[in-house]
């Protein structure tokens, strides 16, 4: 059986490492939802929201890097929270949360409700959220790499 381990990154840099290195121990099904952190009013300017990869990965360097690590994503533009980058299995599910938000697209995904809106208003602040699936006996190992890189709130669903 599968789970879902979730946690979050305030350093690009630090969810790009933790991206590199999960993928190196044969993590597969890795999503990333993340934007700009916002200014002191919390407007954010991410640029361009057109949805192909080139564009997204001018958005950021950082997040431009996780993108090349990772199978499918897209920029996109999401009410109450901006522009966002969604990568990985999750994508298509964020592209969907245009009208239903990220914290049901991360509901549909396997995390309870008051957790996904808890990563949700993380994404909306600015921060990386991460979200794997793993056979139950590689939940600890992912969580680990995931805190050894800085990963915040990491919990197992």
């Amino acid at each position: 059986m599968s789970r879902r381990v979730i946690g979050y990154f305030e350093d690009n840099g630090q969810a790009h490492q933790a991206l590199r290195e999960l993928k190196d121990k044969g993590f597969n099904e890795i999503s990333i939802l993340a934007n700009e952190k916002g200014d002191e009013t919390g407007n954010r300017d991410m640029g361009s929201s057109s949805s192909n990869l080139s564009s997204a990965a001018a958005i950021n360097a950082g997040l431009g890097g996780l993108a090349g690590l990772a199978l499918g994503a897209g920029a996109m533009v999401v009410p109450g929270i901006g522009p966002i980058l969604a990568i990985g299995p999750l994508a298509m599910a964020a592209a969907g949360a245009i009208t239903g938000g990220l914290a049901g697209a991360l509901a549909d995904y396997g995390i309870p409700e008051d957790r996904s809106r808890f990563f949700e208003s993380k994404v909306r602040e600015g921060n990386t959220v991460m979200v794997l699936k793993a056979d139950d006996n590689l939940t600890d190992e992912a969580a680990r790499v995931m805190r050894n890189f800085g990963a915040r709130e990491v919990t197992v669903h």
